[in-house]
């Protein structure tokens, strides 16, 4: 009985004791955060993985083999070329999208304004055509290859400016403050770095993706517009008129 008055007695004073204090601790940075932190570079860096994304996008839709040549226009091609229908040809490219439904339609343009013309001037309209479609396919891609040559170039500027604050922080007189100053301008160097190589190596990467399946289309480009000269070149030869014997008359 007295044990447990004592016990009793002794409860007020255990209800009174403070609890143990926990000691903050130091909230951890996220990825975002230190990417913030890192500078003003980081947010061109940003802008650049944006476009980047966004032409990879738009090039998987457009530069692939049924936008430049379609087996199915190629078809009707041949077969309105030899019928001599040269009118539903160009109705047929002016409804497609592809480039050799261009080409067709600036050579058809040209031979049906033209109908005098030889087919070496025909030869030229779609040889510069078929041209200016590759030339177009290829300067399309170089942008991949920009982005991959500039990013890494602006991560090296932001660890430039990532040193020159450590730098700083070694000639400042703010006692333990420096140290907190060295580390954040070492990890700002660091982080411009990765952030940089981060987004150019995938922009080379597929740069050279689509540079090699460019060079394909284009062989093929190159192959369905031999296709077509070829055919136009039998319907020159066939309507090229014989030439009639010239008689001369006996002289006196």
């Amino acid at each position: 009985m007295n044990n447990f008055s004592l016990f009793a007695g002794a409860l007020p004073f255990l209800a009174q004791t403070p609890a143990p204090l926990v000691p903050d601790l130091p909230r951890t940075k996220s990825i975002l955060d230190t990417l913030i932190a890192a500078g003003p570079v980081m947010y061109v860096l940003l802008a650049m993985s944006i476009i980047l994304v966004m032409l990879l996008v738009t090039y998987l839709l457009t530069i692939r083999r049924g936008a430049v040549v379609s087996s199915g226009f190629m078809a009707t091609a041949d077969a309105l070329l030899r019928k001599r229908d040269y009118l539903g040809l160009l109705a047929v490219s002016n409804r497609h999208g592809e480039a050799i439904a261009r080409v067709v339609q600036k050579v058809l343009d040209f031979t049906t304004k033209n109908p005098s013309a030889d087919f070496a001037q025909v030869r030229e309209i779609a040889e510069t055509e078929g041209t200016r479609v590759a030339s177009s396919l290829n300067h399309r891609v170089i942008y991949l290859a920009d982005i991959g040559m500039i990013a890494p170039m602006l991560g090296l500027l932001g660890t430039v400016f990532g040193i020159i604050t450590s730098f700083s922080a070694l000639g400042s007189d703010l006692g333990t403050h420096r140290y907190a100053m060295l580390s954040g301008g070492v990890s700002t160097a660091l982080v411009n770095t990765a952030a940089g190589l981060a987004v150019g190596i995938p922009g080379m990467i597929f740069y050279a993706y689509f540079r090699g399946k460019v060079q394909r289309i284009i062989s093929e480009l190159e192959s369905a517009v031999t296709h077509i000269l070829a055919l136009l070149s039998l319907q020159y030869n066939k309507r090229t008129p014989e030439r009639t014997p010239v008689l001369l008359e006996d002289e006196f």
